[in-house]
């Protein structure tokens, strides 16, 4: 990659981030008569439901306080981040200490999920206000809220599980790749290691039981003991959701001085999953495939959904960053190319969401319940900063 492709791809980056994402946004999701931020919009910013997801009100929450603790202390980012937090102690919390899925538009609860996956965003949303904010209160609800879910996800029980454990005991990726996600976020915000050895069990625990060498395949749901549930939730493999996992543990290897395990862990899973997941025919990344190559049961499986080409825009930028193999590359340039021109709303801004496996549009609303201001942001800005990364090495080369 040479440094004239670093700063293209810096400013389509920088600038898409800046001046399109955000600004799509905070132009039209901020509800200044109830609080908090609508998130289902029409292709052009129109609001089409008025219920507010709180998972997107912390995803979006922390995307403000970091730009703010990351790119440039902006009064607006740092205001908007407040009117975020200020909704989420307000309306987004049960008597219990857990959090409600979604609320109506004035913060009425409408609908509570098992999982205790909305308290991970809320708490990275509070650890990275609190460094923004400097406000202790913030910090201490962060950390209560870490103590919250990791109690649920340690205690046999606390979670009602998806099937019968009699019958098919089961678990999912999800679990400890949403820790690991969550525990950087609090290292980096609170400013503490403690977080390390709960890192290390899950990079430990998806090595262990869901990635199969044998098939060259990471899992989305094994057995307990790590074994193929041969049924069609059992076999499914997601690629988007395994290449984010690649990046989170790479993501790792480079905190931890480029540590060689953990970059070949998360390049393994990059390599099997992009020859599961990318469409040969048409481009991009498939949305589900069948661990044997049968046929599988979600109808919307060969689908381009926006976030999985967000994640492995990450992924493989990443992993060419960290290993110099060109290889890596070229997959960037062809996900990055693919994406960007099949998703990019070039009349109104922002990514459409939900494509058709031959790149056309499927529904043109920009967000909805699952799709807010988070993996296309966050794919942004972590792209830019890793370029900016290898800027740095470039120039310090040249000398």
């Amino acid at each position: 990659m040479t440094p004239q492709r670093i700063d293209e791809l810096i400013a389509c980056y920088r600038d898409g981030l800046l001046n399109d994402t955000l600004a799509f946004w905070t132009r039209h999701a901020v509800d200044r008569e109830h609080g908090g931020f609508m998130f289902c919009l029409d292709r052009d910013g129109t609001l089409l439901d008025t219920d507010k997801g709180m998972w997107a009100h912390g995803r979006f929450t922390w995307l403000l306080a970091t730009l703010y603790n990351t790119v440039e202390p902006r009064s607006e980012w740092l205001d908007l981040a407040r009117h975020g937090v200020e909704f989420i102690r307000r309306h987004g919390f049960d008597d219990d200490g857990r959090m409600f899925f979604i609320v109506t538009r004035d913060g009425r609860p409408v609908r509570k999920r098992r999982y205790v996956f909305t308290e991970t965003f809320a708490c990275i949303a509070l650890a990275a206000y609190a460094r923004a904010s400097g406000e202790a209160r913030a910090a201490d609800e962060a950390r209560d809220l870490w103590n919250l879910f990791r109690k649920y996800m340690t205690t046999d029980g606390l979670i009602p599980p998806k099937t019968d454990t009699q019958t098919r005991p089961a678990k999912s990726m999800g679990a400890p790749m949403i820790t690991i996600a969550t525990a950087q976020v609090l290292r980096e915000t609170l400013g503490t290691d403690e977080y390390d050895c709960v890192i290390d069990e899950c990079i430990n625990e998806i090595r262990r039981d869901f990635l199969k060498p044998d098939l060259q395949a990471a899992m989305e749901t094994v057995s307990p003991d790590g074994e193929i549930i041969d049924h069609f939730d059992g076999r499914v493999l997601n690629p988007g959701h395994a290449i984010e996992c690649a990046w989170f543990i790479l993501n790792e290897a480079r905190y931890r001085d480029n540590n060689a395990d953990l970059i070949e862990t998360g390049t393994t899973i990059l390599d099997w999953m992009w020859r599961r997941g990318w469409d040969t025919e048409y481009g991009g990344i498939l949305y589900f495939r069948d661990i044997y190559d049968k046929p599988v049961q979600e109808y919307w499986h060969d689908m381009k959904f926006w976030w999985p080409q967000n994640e492995a825009i990450i992924a493989t930028l990443l992993a060419y960053h960290l290993t110099g193999d060109e290889k890596y590359a070229r997959w960037h340039t062809m996900i990055h190319d693919w994406a960007h021109t099949h998703f990019a709303d070039r009349v109104h801004g922002e990514w459409f969401g939900y494509l058709h496996r031959d790149g056309r549009v499927s529904v043109p609303l920009k967000g909805n319940l699952w799709k807010g201001p988070f993996h296309l942001p966050r794919m942004q800005l972590t792209c830019w900063r890793i370029l900016e990364e290898m800027k740095g090495a470039h120039s310090e080369g040249a000398q």
